[in-house]
């Protein structure tokens, strides 16, 4: 039963401190609809998604008013494209971007993620179709996502894909370089990627999940920063409790909201996500939660410290309010979606060496981090190559999203609008990594994974 109290902080939590749902996910099985003949797959790939998600945006507009939740992304995740394209053409592969892009707009829905290979062993003469295409698809498409796992613990590092990502990245961002090169914003690269994730440009629909599926990710930067807060100096074992207390509360909102889309659409429930998701707006920001905890600023020494407490406690917290907790779940670090990292970084506080050690203790990894127009190929790969070592050696997520901004140099600045936010160009080495990328082949998996 809830109290008095309890509905009138929830309240706060929503009109004062940026709590919301950041997205309702339905992820969608298109297995079914393989078949030799690229318009034939297109039209039965149209087909599924109209018919299973029509109700989607209605039901979570629904939810939002009857419950006084704002429900901010309401997005859609299909099978990795590579595994249903199968020996279709780069025009083929472009057409399934193009249709993906068109039952999104038709939807209402924000994003469609899956537009994805799964290359973490080896690369398929489709799914290396499909990669070059990524670039093609990103800039004429306006809400198709696409994501490549170029790695996991138990296989080790596909480094021929992780230098066919980095050409991806750069040949996108000159393909958009009008936009700001914002396609970049929606590629991302993995090691050891969820198959549930509902957060964009990762999300995909797992080969192990059902037909259907709701996935729900919640967020509540402004309500943990706000709680540390009103604490003030207490000791960091008793800050642990608070926030998992917190991370409770939030999460329990987003179990209620799964579970309602779940029964009115008829479609399974999956998981909640339980990332705190930060955005540009004032006070809701994963940054400004770590300098509640004492720091001047946000990279300054003990940053990585505080957010690995921030990112157990989180963990702790919401693993007890939902039956279900999956995809990333931690703390996301995304330098342009945060204000309190785009002040950091700013002013030199905040550096990509500092950011790539975060990235060890957080949920996710190299986040929207605008880096130079003129940044090496190779250079790009190598930056890959170390985010994605980090998550492979210690068996979690890790993910790059870096925007190499055309004609941008360091100390510009670049507007990609909306929860994307903006972000100052951040200095990268300026030593090279090409003899390292350009050797090919597989970084064997570590040791720690054979557990059989």
């Amino acid at each position: 039963m809830l109290d008095r109290n309890s509905i009138l902080e929830t309240i706060n939590m929503i009109r004062d401190e940026n709590l919301d749902i950041r997205t309702v996910t339905m992820g969608i099985s298109l297995f079914d609809c393989v078949s030799d003949d690229g318009d034939r797959l297109c039209d039965k790939i149209y087909d599924k998604i109209m018919r299973r998600a029509e109700k989607l945006v209605p039901t979570a507009c629904e939810i939002e008013k009857e419950y006084g939740i704002p429900i901010i992304n309401k997005r859609l995740s299909v099978t990795p494209v590579s595994m249903i394209g199968g020996g279709l053409s780069e025009d083929g592969y472009l057409k399934i971007a193009k249709t993906l892009d068109r039952a999104a707009g038709e939807l209402g829905v924000n994003f469609v993620g899956g537009f994805s290979a799964m290359v973490q062993k080896g690369m398929t003469e489709g799914a290396r179709r499909m990669m070059r295409v990524i670039p093609e698809a990103l800039s004429v498409t306006e809400r198709v996502c696409s994501s490549v796992n170029v790695a996991s613990t138990k296989a080790g590092i596909n480094m021929d894909a992780v230098a066919m990502t980095g050409k991806i990245i750069k040949e996108t961002a000159r393909r958009t370089a009008d936009r700001g090169s914002i396609g970049c914003a929606k590629f991302v690269v993995f090691a050891n990627a969820p198959e549930d994730n509902p957060f964009m440009a990762g999300a995909f629909h797992g080969i192990g999940e059902p037909e259907t599926v709701i996935n729900v990710g919640v967020s509540g930067p402004g309500v943990v920063a706000s709680a540390i807060r009103r604490a003030g100096d207490c000791s960091f074992s008793a800050l642990a409790d608070l926030i998992k207390k917190t991370a409770f509360k939030i999460t329990r909102m987003g179990q209620l909201v799964a579970c309602e889309a779940s029964r009115r659409l008829g479609v399974p429930f999956g998981i909640v996500d339980l990332s705190l998701a930060p955005t540009p707006a004032v006070g809701d920001s994963v940054a400004h939660i770590l300098e509640e905890m004492g720091l001047e600023s946000v990279g300054a020494p003990g940053t990585t410290a505080a957010l690995a407490m921030l990112n157990d406690a989180v963990k702790k917290g919401g693993t007890m309010a939902s039956s279900f907790v999956g995809g990333l779940s931690g703390a996301f670090i995304p330098v342009s979606e945060d204000a309190g990292m785009i002040e950091a970084v700013a002013k030199g506080a905040l550096s990509i060496e500092k950011l790539e050690a975060m990235t060890a203790v957080c949920s996710v990894g190299l986040d929207m981090i605008a880096i130079p127009g003129d940044t090496e190929e190779a250079t790009v790969c190598g930056i890959i190559a170390d985010e994605i070592a980090i998550g492979v050696i210690n068996t979690k997520t890790t993910a790059v999203r870096v925007i190499p901004v055309c004609e941008k140099k360091v100390g510009d600045t670049v507007s990609f609008g909306g929860l994307l936010g903006y972000a100052p160009v951040i200095p990268v080495s300026r030593y090279s990594s090409e003899k390292f990328i350009a050797r090919g082949g597989r970084i064997p998996a570590p040791i720690h994974s054979l557990k059989n």
